[in-house]
């Protein structure tokens, strides 16, 4: 099943923020978007001292059990709140 035509566009659209999230932003967006696209986290945990893979797979891991319906919508509706945040830059 390929994601909605929504969530496609929600992805090019983070890109064009007048500002980069910040990393505890990026990582929620990291974590609905993977767990969207390929599901529960399927890679083993890294290693402790690779501090920015084990942030991306801990939020990644988080959403274990989240359906890819309910991962768009969260993804989506994230997204929305960044840009009334950022803006969207011109």
């Amino acid at each position: 099943m390929s994601n909605s035509q929504e969530f496609l566009i929600a992805a090019e659209t983070v890109k064009k923020l007048s500002q980069k999230p910040n990393n505890d932003e990026l990582k929620v967006l990291y974590g609905f978007y993977k767990q969207a696209v390929v599901g529960d986290c399927n890679t083993e945990k890294p290693g402790m001292f690779d501090f920015k893979e084990k942030a991306k797979w801990d939020s990644w891991n988080s959403n274990k059990g989240m359906s890819k319906y309910d991962s768009e919508v969260n993804y989506i509706t994230y997204v929305n709140q960044l840009i009334q945040k950022y803006g969207l830059s011109n």
